[in-house]
Formats: C-alpha cells, sequence, structure tokens
C-alpha cells in the first residue's frame, strides 16, 4: 500500500496545540505578485516588499525562491530568513513553516506541481493550510497558470500549461499586485540574464513564443506577449470587482446563470473554462450539469475518467455540480433550466456531421424544448473531426445464457406455431407470436444485440417453417413484404421493451437512494447518544457507498479517539487484514490532519492522495 510521509507524533502534537491557540485569530492574508510571462520581475516585486515588511519589524521568512532567478533578484534574499527545503530542493517544508509560524512567508510560483510524497499536490494547497494557521504569504503567479484562460493561452503561445490554479483561489487574494514591464523591454531582458534558458521550468512558454510552430504564425513573439499582457490587465480588473463585491454576494450580480454540460469527450475542458469566463463576465451563477443516461455503466474506463477529471475542473472553477437521470439529456437539461432559472446554456459541437436519417442534434432539441434560453455553441476547430467508428453490435462478448433464451424462445415459438397450424389458424397468428417471443427475448435479456438477433432469426424461422416452399429459404414474391413488416415491428417492439426495462432499472435505483436518504433521516431521529449516531451514519453510508466506513470520533481535547470501523454486510466481520491497514499510522496521519483543517483529504483527492482510504471532516 502507498502511504505519505507524516511528521512525528511529537510533532504533530505541537502544531495541533499551536493551532488550538491560534483558533482566535483571523486568518492570514494572501498578496500576489502577477505578471503575465516569466522575468517580468514578480520575485524581484515581491523581495522588495518582504524587505519594506521586515524593516516594518515583521517577522519574515523565505519558504521557496525558484532557483532560476537572475542574480540581482537572488541578491535580495540576503538579510532574510529562509527555510530548508522540503522533500526536494525548491519544495516547501509545510511542517518546519506551520512550526516556525512566521508572521509572513514567502512563496514563489503559486502553481507549482509539488513533488511525490508531499501532504498536497499543489502549491497553492500548501498557501491554504498556511493562511488558515494564521500566516500571512506573499507569492508570485504569472496570468498563464489561471484555468479559466489555458485554452485562450494555448491559442496564444502554441502550448498547453501544465501547472494551473483554480480561478477561485486568485479571486480570493486579498492584494493583488501588477508587476508590469513592456514586450520589448521583456524580451531585451530575458536575453540578458538567460531566462529562457532550459534551467527555468517557468520560461518554456516565453521561449516558446518564438519557436513553437503551432502558435498563430501571423504574429511575432513581442504581439503575443502583448496579447498575454492583455490578459492579465483583464483578469486584474476582474479582480478588482471581487474585492469590492458586497459580502456574501457577486459583483454586479445580474438575473442571468449559466449551465454547463458535463461529458467525457476530449473537448468537454474548453467548454467548462468558457463558460466559467462568461460566469465571470456576466457576474453571475454557474452550474455544471451531468445527465447520467442509462449506458453510463457502460462505458470506458477513458471516458470516465476524463468525466471525473472534467467534473473537478468545473468546481475548481466556481461552478455547482448537479446531477440528472434520464435516456433522454435534451429533456433532462431543458428541465433542469426551467426549473433552476437557467438563462443560458453553453454547449460543445463535434466537427462530425450527423449521418443522415438519424434525429435532431442536442442543439436543435434544446432550441425547440427551451426557446427563451440562449444557447452558446463552443466548436473545437483546432482538432481535426474524429473518424466514426462503426461497431458491430454482434461482435460484443456473448452470454451463453442469453444465447439459450434466444433459442429457447424460438423454439418455443415454431412449437406453438406448428400447434396452430393444426388448430387451422393463419400465418398471421404465427407472426403475432414471433413477435410475441421476440418482446420476451427483450424482457429476458440483456442489451439490444439479442433482440435484433431474435428478430432477424424470426423472419427466418417463419419463411423456412412456415410458408411454401416449406423447409426452404425460397419463398413466394408476395411474402416479402410480409417479412420486412414483421422485421420492423419486431425490432421496433423490441427496442421500446429494452428502454422501459431500462428505466424501470434507473428507476429503482434513484428510489433505492431515495429510501436510504429517508431511512437515514428516521434512524438519526431515534439515535439518542454518540455510539448510536455513529452507528446509524456509518450504516447508511455503507449502503449507499457500497463501501466499508472508519468513523474516528473526535474527543474534547482535540484529539482522535479509537476508530470505529463498520464493515459491509457481506464483509467479513472484524477482518484483521483490513482493520489493520485502517488503524496503520499514515492512515491515522490523515486523519489527524482532517481534524485539524477541516478539510476531505486522502484517495481521491490533491491532499495526500496516496491514502488508502477517503477522509472527511463531519
Amino acid at each position: 500500500m502507498a502511504t505519505t510521509q507524516s511528521p512525528p507524533a511529537t510533532a504533530g502534537a505541537d502544531l495541533l496545540q499551536s493551532i488550538r491557540q491560534a483558533e482566535g485569530q483571523a486568518a492570514g492574508r494572501l498578496k500576489l505578485f502577477f505578471g503575465y510571462a516569466a522575468g517580468v520581475g514578480k520575485t524581484y516585486a515581491m523581495l522588495q516588499a518582504a524587505h519594506q515588511a521586515r524593516a516594518e519589524g515583521v517577522d519574515v521568512v523565505v519558504g521557496v525562491v525558484a532557483p532560476h532567478t537572475p542574480l540581482a533578484t537572488t541578491a535580495l534574499l540576503a538579510g532574510l530568513e529562509q527555510l530548508p527545503p522540503g522533500l526536494a530542493a525548491g519544495e516547501l517544508a509545510l511542517d518546519a513553516a506551520l512550526a516556525r509560524h512566521p508572521a509572513l512567508l514567502l512563496l514563489d510560483d503559486l502553481a507549482h506541481t509539488n513533488a511525490p510524497g508531499s501532504r498536497h499536490l499543489k502549491r497553492y494547497q500548501d498557501v491554504q493550510e498556511l493562511l488558515r494557521a494564521g500566516i500571512d504569504v506573499y507569492t508570485t503567479v504569472d496570468v498563464q497558470a489561471l484555468e479559466s484562460l489555458a485554452d485562450q493561452v494555448q491559442a496564444v503561445t502554441g502550448a498547453a500549461v501544465e501547472n494551473r490554479i483554480p480561478d477561485p483561489v486568485f479571486d480570493a487574494a486579498d492584494e493583488l499586485r501588477v508587476v508590469d514591464i513592456e514586450p520589448d523591454a521583456l524580451q531585451k531582458r530575458q536575453g540578458a540574464v538567460g531566462q529562457s534558458s532550459a534551467a527555468n521550468p517557468e520560461a518554456k512558454l516565453n521561449a516558446n513564443l518564438n519557436t513553437n510552430p503551432s502558435a498563430n504564425p501571423a504574429q511575432s513573439s513581442t504581439q503575443r506577449l502583448t496579447e498575454l499582457r492583455k490578459l492579465m490587465f483583464r483578469r486584474a480588473a476582474d479582480h478588482l470587482d471581487h474585492a469590492h463585491a458586497p459580502a456574501g454576494g457577486v459583483a454586479g450580480k445580474t438575473g442571468e446563470h449559466i449551465l454547463v454540460c458535463l461529458s467525457g469527450a476530449p473537448t468537454n475542458a474548453k467548454v467548462i473554462r468558457t463558460a466559467a469566463r462568461l460566469a465571470e463576465a456576466f457576474h453571475c451563477g454557474f452550474t455544471a450539469l451531468y445527465v447520467e443516461s442509462p449506458d453510463f455503466s457502460r462505458i470506458d474506463e477513458e471516458e470516465r475518467h476524463r468525466l471525473q477529471v472534467n467534473l473537478r475542473l468545473a468546481e475548481q472553477l466556481g461552478a455547482r455540480i448537479a446531477t440528472m437521470y434520464g435516456d433522454d439529456p435534451a429533456i433532462q437539461i431543458a428541465e433542469y433550466a426551467r426549473l433552476g432559472g437557467i438563462t443560458k446554456i453553453v454547449l460543445g459541437r463535434s466537427l462530425r456531421r450527423p449521418a443522415p436519417l438519424t434525429r435532431p442534434g442536442l442543439m436543435d432539441q434544446l432550441a425547440a424544448l427551451a426557446p427563451g434560453i440562449d444557447i452558446y455553441i463552443i466548436p473545437d476547430q483546432a482538432t481535426s473531426p474524429p473518424a466514426r467508428e462503426w461497431a458491430l453490435p454482434l461482435l460484443r462478448p456473448f452470454s451463453l445464457r442469453d444465447g439459450g433464451l434466444v433459442v429457447g424462445i424460438l423454439a418455443l415459438c415454431t412449437l406453438v406455431g406448428y400447434l396452430f397450424v393444426l388448430g387451422g389458424l393463419t400465418s398471421a397468428d404465427i407472426i403475432m407470436v414471433y413477435i410475441l417471443g421476440v418482446l420476451c427475448t427483450a424482457m429476458v435479456t440483456e442489451g439490444r444485440t439479442y433482440s435484433l438477433v431474435a428478430s432477424a432469426l424470426s423472419v427466418l424461422v417463419f419463411n423456412f417453417c412456415f410458408t411454401q416452399p416449406y423447409f426452404s429459404l425460397r419463398s413466394a414474391p408476395g411474402y416479402l413484404a410480409t417479412f420486412g413488416v414483421m422485421f420492423l415491428v419486431a425490432l421496433l417492439g423490441s427496442t421500446l421493451t429494452v428502454r422501459i426495462k431500462q428505466q424501470a432499472t434507473q428507476s429503482a435505483q434513484k428510489a433505492y437512494r431515495t429510501e436510504v436518504l429517508l431511512e437515514t433521516s428516521r434512524k438519526l431521529q431515534k439515535a439518542v447518544d454518540a455510539p448510536a449516531i455513529y452507528t446509524a451514519a456509518a450504516a447508511q453510508l455503507g449502503k449507499l457507498l457500497e463501501c466499508p466506513v472508519l468513523f474516528y470520533p473526535a474527543g474534547d481535547a482535540g484529539g482522535l479517539q479509537p476508530p470505529l470501523l463498520y464493515p459491509r454486510q457481506n464483509d467479513a466481520p472484524g477482518d484483521p487484514q483490513r482493520l489493520a491497514a485502517c488503524l496503520a499510522e499514515p492512515e491515522q496521519a490523515v486523519a489527524r490532519w482532517v481534524l485539524k483543517n477541516n478539510k476531505h483529504a486522502g484517495a481521491t483527492t490533491r491532499t495526500l492522495p496516496d491514502a488508502a482510504g477517503l477522509y472527511m471532516a463531519v
């Protein structure tokens, strides 16, 4: 099992005591030194401000300053206390910073990705923990690192930015200082100090402005830097709006509300960022909606992973996540928009042309179902249309059970058909028997494949057994129309039966979730003490999530009490291996961090992601 490094127990106790002592003080303040490219002087300005604060009597400590800074900037480190590096050079020793607890800590490159084994995946999460501990932070960031601008930056530079920060982190800064320089002067400075060398990871985009052929060839490097500079000033102006927003509201909040549709498509991230920029421009609410269809359980792992990534991206950009269930996304989206007061919908559009004789696309359906809502279509012109993939249903994994049911039902229909012949009934009655058999096949088998096979085989068996010449696939021309109508009726009937069965399964799942929530409410109302509450909550969570639950009660002194393990009904009670894994020191360290910071951490998160479990503060 992968583990993460954690501070010793004594250090953890000291940190807990210091945080309890600091509970009465305000959170730290964040000051951003904001630029449009590497080399504009963000680190230099930050160190100058640090010296000024130190001269005013502020306790200043340098956490991390990038090693590739020019000599003039490095000289400003003289006279400032520096923390030892963390897991590697250029990494923050977060626990050492919390233990030292200066009034002001300096950190370069807010968008930095921490080394493997660090408590947090990204440096901005380190900064958030420092702020919660009451430590003021000065840090640097480029406009290229803002998540919502990733597509625009890539269009200007021709390269994607790997290290990015969520826009709410930027907007939450208490103070923003724009560090600016003319693009021509920046290029001269880079040439003088070697800022564009390979030793400087932050300057890769600057070098890319001159060399990357995928950037806009009609623009010079100076023009591209100018475009980034414009983005910087626009984003700084947006930050000013947030800074002067009324308490508990959004600056200039209008009656607009934007809805973006989530999916596992590769281009969905661009659609989400565009919707976030629209919400920022209109100063309005922003919701991301995913419509879960009956086919959700059959999507491949790659698409499922992209969906999770897109969902986390929407959360980072400030969207409220909503989920609806149904087999027709257009109806579900239109209904949610009507009930939720949505005024604008943002959709992505594939460059693939629709096939003839197919139903209208999602955009056309929404335009008809919600005519009063503005629909924004975001095409992806950067990629070529994907090749259409034709998948034959018969190539899916074959089930002996379902195959046997198809053969058995057809044999039974044939036997009934011979009984009808002996009874003097007509061919029309026999056809109805085979159609009934196809409907029964759709009800008892999984998927549409067997219904399609049953429809085709029904026509062939009827032709072979009940039309002249008998026991031959040749037949009179007059039967051709009969066979065609029989096949279409059987196929349409089986398709509707499969759809109804899927809707029934989906309704049962929704009813089960609702029943679990109602049952949870009743059990919690009946609980008379803390252990009863723990037991009821853990049992219901186990039902809903289908996994064992480990519960750490918090003691009166602020520490963790011994954990309580609640296995599922089909798990072996008191499984020693499972219990040992849950009680391992690295896992308990994650639980202690969650208790101290009131934030979730562990598996699937960006904080201590190597943990075996997901830990949440209740």
